[in-house]
This record gives C-alpha cells, sequence and structure tokens, in this order.
C-alpha cells in the first residue's frame, strides 16, 4: 500500500486550511498515495479559541475533507475539533473514497509540560481501526503516543499500520523523545507507525509558543524498528510503500504481541 505524510502547518482559517488538504490530496493521489494522512489540528492550529472553530462530523469542514476523499478516491485522515458541551473533542476525520466518515476522539489530552489541554478538550475512550485495501489501520493523536497500551490494542484489533497525526510541542528533548517514541511502538505492536506532524511554523512566536504548534519530523518507522522515511522540521509531502507482509514477518521473529502475558494491576498512584 503507498501512503502519504502530508507535514503541513496549519493556520486559524479552516476554509484555507481545506484547501491546502485539497492541493497535498491531489498531489499525492497523483503519485498514487492510497491514504493521506494529516497533522493533528489541521483544521486549525493550537494556541486559539477552539469552541467558536469546532464542527460535527457532519459539518462543512469534515465534508469537505470527505468531498476531496472522493474525488481523488484516496482515503483522508486529518485533525479537526469536535463540538462536546462546554468543551471540544479532538477529533480525527477518517473519509473514505466511497463517501463514508468515521471520527475518532483522542484519548490521551496533554496536560504535560505546562499546557492543559483538558481545560478546553473532552477525552475520548474508544480506539479506532479501518480498512484500505484489505490493510487494517489505526489511528491515534500526539499525546497518546505516550502511551503504549493504545498501540497493544490496536493491533490486537487488527492494525499492521498505526497513523498518529501530531502537531508536536517544542522544548528541549522534545525532539528526541518524539523520535524515540515513534519507534518504541512500532516494536511494541511490529506495526509500521506513520507519526506525521504539524511543521515548524515559519512566526518564530508560534514557534516557541506553550501551545504545541509543531515542530515538524514526521517520520515513518517499519515493524521491525528501522525508520524508513524522516522528514526536516519544514513542510513536506511524501509518499511510501508499505508492503504489509512485514508485519507478519515481524510479529514471528519478535514475537511480542504472542508472548505477552497478564499483568497484576496495582492501584492507581494519588497524590496529596
Amino acid at each position: 500500500m503507498r501512503i502519504a505524510m502530508a507535514q503541513i502547518s496549519s493556520g486559524t482559517d479552516p476554509q484555507a486550511n481545506l484547501a491546502a488538504v485539497a492541493a497535498a490530496t491531489e498531489r499525492a493521489a497523483a503519485d498514487g498515495a492510497r491514504l493521506v494522512v494529516f497533522p493533528e489540528a489541521t483544521m486549525c492550529r493550537f494556541g486559539v479559541r477552539l469552541g467558536p472553530i469546532a464542527e460535527p462530523l457532519d459539518g462543512p469542514w469534515a465534508t469537505g475533507v470527505s468531498e476531496i476523499a472522493a474525488r481523488h478516491d484516496v482515503t483522508v485522515v486529518a485533525g479537526m475539533f469536535t463540538p462536546d458541551a462546554d468543551r471540544v473533542r479532538n477529533t480525527l476525520v477518517i473519509a473514505g473514497p466511497d463517501g463514508s466518515r468515521i471520527g475518532y476522539d483522542k484519548i490521551h489530552l496533554y496536560d504535560a509540560f505546562g499546557f492543559a489541554e483538558s481545560r478546553t478538550v473532552a477525552p475520548g475512550d474508544e480506539p479506532v481501526t479501518f480498512d484500505v485495501d484489505g490493510v487494517t489501520v489505526g489511528v491515534a493523536t500526539c499525546y497518546d503516543i505516550r502511551f503504549p497500551a493504545l498501540f497493544t490494542e490496536l493491533a490486537a484489533r487488527g492494525a499492521q499500520l498505526i497513523v498518529v497525526p501530531t502537531s508536536w510541542g517544542a522544548g528541549p528533548g522534545k525532539l528526541q523523545q518524539w523520535q524515540t517514541l515513534a519507534t518504541a511502538r512500532a516494536l511494541d505492536t511490529a506495526c509500521f507507525v506513520a507519526a506525521v506532524g504539524q511543521a515548524l511554523p515559519s512566526d518564530p512566536e508560534l514557534a516557541t509558543s506553550s501551545a504545541p504548534t509543531g515542530i515538524g519530523h514526521s517520520q515513518l518507522t517499519d515493524p521491525f524498528g528501522s525508520v524508513a522515511a524522516a522528514y526536516d522540521d519544514g513542510e513536506h509531502i511524501g509518499v511510501h510503500d508499505i508492503d504489509p507482509d512485514v508485519v507478519d514477518k515481524a510479529r514471528a521473529a519478535l514475537g511480542v504481541l504472542a508472548n505477552r502475558r497478564p499483568i497484576a494491576q496495582s492501584p492507581a498512584p494519588t497524590t496529596n
């Protein structure tokens, strides 16, 4: 299967960002991509009020993504925000070539490194997989990548490829953590992992913002932990081939899924 990783830099205008999705998808489809993956917050970057931006999955923005996917006969995954009472959901819209549309709501919220995503975003609770040309694809979003149990659950549900749209926060050591985590999750699951980030913003103030506005460095890792593709921090759209047979070979060789054993659960730590 051929996939595209679209490392773009979103602004605050959803329509302009939708136009960027259209242009990148057209380019990727022309290169034979069957799946085009955009970053988290493709609809609108972090650092602004998200409530007025949020739309339901049947709203104009997600409908526009579906129309783009259908027009180019591909599946598109892109980050958006959907309404949820007094907060929003950090949602991935998954738009199929047949007009189908499902969503994944980010489960693990980024309450770390001085940022509190949960103040404005409600968490999801259900892992999601979907099919592209007979390949089962799992999805996770940004901070989810720090939680291996989600990834092993996706693998248990049949995922051979896990895509991770992201808008990574800048800071000391953060790039190294991102690269290590993307590789580790591939090894945890013997899956391909396509971790697709927002490019580093060109505005210097945004590049050093406390909001996670992106650092680039999207990475495709194979099931043996080898980095098949690694981008720099600028905008880039790359197309890459994935061989699902490598997943079977890695799972037979590594045994990490077959050899798992149940671990007794301890009470969650408490703080005073």
